[in-house]
């Protein structure tokens, strides 16, 4: 199962305690998942189709809920050439559609609801809790959520401008800023920051999913910090043993040349000590003398033997 799937499977075990939420929710999977059978300017039927059967039963039972209905609808599945088959609700009584209608405030006669419904200033989502209800229901219709193992990255996925625009606000209302791109015929919100999909997880309802993210952040965030660490400490290791074998081959140069008991004393110590420990740090040198001089003192000495060997090489003409 997908990361995505599990978290759906958790939001749509949420069924909440208010009715004003519920609607809310009706109103997000009504909108972004169901069709409408219109004849004359009229719906005829509501037609809810998904893979999912927790959301299809989750839509189920919140129009049980919120109309006191019951056998008036079945929750049927249909072969079809998906694995997983689909789950189907018709909605055929004129009643219970008018009541529908009327209470997610949608109109009773247009052609497209997704395009010309503006939810994000809808009364149905007045409150905060009923904007958190929506977007959690939006998420089951059009939402994923990569692997944070992989990849942070939420997104919700919309057919027009319109409907992108009006989610944006509803979602940035909560305290959320979240982003808007076009990806090929889609208009897609999406969020790239572990804190503001922390967030939305935690708007959402899904204490599970909020855990497992946090603790694979969490490891990651480490893993992270010891990597650029140890990738810090190779990178000024490896530019210690290339100065180390600048320096030796120097000194080598030096001592072939000149000979290095004629160098001064400062100087002719640091060599001889390079010399016996080509591989050293600067600190580990400083430790060599005894603190007798420090690692300015020592690297400054070193370039001053570089100097006297760069000055014996032959020059180009």
């Amino acid at each position: 199962m997908s990361y995505s799937s599990k978290l759906k499977r958790e939001l749509s075990s949420v069924i909440p305690l208010a009715r004003h939420c519920d609607i809310a929710e009706i109103t997000a999977l009504t909108m972004y998942i169901a069709k409408f059978e219109i004849s004359e300017d009229k719906i005829k039927s509501i037609i809810f189709s998904t893979e999912s059967h927790d959301i299809a039963i989750k839509y189920f039972t919140l129009l049980a809920k919120t109309f006191n209905i019951g056998n008036d609808i079945v929750v049927r599945k249909i072969d079809s050439f998906s694995k997983k088959g689909t789950y189907r609700l018709v909605l055929e009584d004129e009643g219970l559609i008018k009541q529908i209608l009327l209470t997610c405030k949608f109109p009773e006669k247009f052609k497209d609801i997704r395009k010309e419904y503006n939810v994000g200033s809808s009364i149905v989502l007045r409150q905060s809790c009923c904007k958190r209800a929506f977007v959690r229901a939006a998420f089951l219709a059009i939402g994923s959520l990569s692997d944070p193992q992989k990849a942070y990255h939420f997104e919700l996925s919309l057919g027009s401008e319109k409907e992108a625009e009006s989610l944006k606000k509803i979602i940035e209302a909560l305290g959320i800023e979240i982003k808007f791109i076009i990806r090929k015929k889609n208009y897609v919100l999406y969020l790239k920051e572990a804190e503001q999909i922390s967030e939305i997880l935690r708007l959402m309802e899904a204490p599970l999913a909020l855990m497992d993210f946090e603790n694979t952040r969490i490891v990651k965030d480490v893993r992270n910090s010891v990597n650029r660490k140890l990738n810090c400490e190779v990178a000024n290791l490896n530019k210690t043993v290339v100065a180390s074998l600048k320096q030796v081959e120097g000194i080598e140069l030096i001592r072939e040349k000149l000979g290095l008991e004629s160098l001064p004393q400062n100087l002719k110590e640091v060599a001889y000590l390079r010399l016996e420990y080509p591989e050293a740090s600067l600190k580990e040198l400083v430790e060599r003398m005894d603190g007798k001089v420090g690692k300015s003192g020592i690297n400054h000495r070193l370039r001053k033997l570089l100097e006297i060997a760069q000055n014996l090489m032959p020059q180009s003409t």
